[in-house]
């Protein structure tokens, strides 16, 4: 007389665990790919916010000196503008390379943007947004602000490396 038994043999529990196992080292690369894919998406997202800020910041830079707004406090080498209730740094119509420049522009923070931004030790240094989780400098934005040559004003650099995301 035979009795049912409930269960699982050893054999059959082994083969389920290969089969996670090889699941699991196929969809572990594919994992760590997504994580590079969404920092280089947050450069190029940050990179874009860094642009239109600059654009938005002059276009307001330029009303400031048409006379339109009361007081006018951008000038056509220096002073603020304010963008939502923020005055921003400007240096030759452009937000400068500064926390209070750019970065407050853009409205970027440290923190909540889970990005580290460097400063440079002059004016005229390159402020860096690095992204954190990336291998640094391969991913990164840079912003130099903008600068006067032979009389000629020249629009900030702005440049984005994704290539170590």
């Amino acid at each position: 007389m035979r009795k049912n038994h409930h269960g699982f043999t050893l054999i059959e529990l082994v083969v389920v665990i290969a089969i996670i196992g090889i699941l699991a080292a196929t969809a572990l690369p594919r994992y760590i790919n997504l994580q590079t894919q969404a920092r280089a998406a947050k450069a190029q997202a940050i990179y874009g916010a860094v642009r239109s800020a600059s654009a938005l910041a002059r276009a307001n830079c330029m009303v400031d000196l048409a006379g339109l707004t009361t007081p006018s406090t951008c000038t056509v080498t220096g002073g603020t503008t304010n963008m939502d209730g923020t005055a921003v740094a400007m240096v030759n119509q452009y937000p400068d390379a500064t926390a209070a420049g750019i970065i407050a522009a853009a409205q970027l923070n440290a923190t909540n943007d889970a990005v580290t931004i460097t400063a440079g030790a002059t004016p005229t240094d390159p402020i860096v947004i690095d992204i954190n989780g990336g291998t640094s400098p391969n991913c990164r934005i840079s912003y130099t602000a903008a600068t006067v040559t032979g009389g000629v004003l020249v629009a900030p650099v702005i440049t984005s490396t994704t290539s170590g995301c």
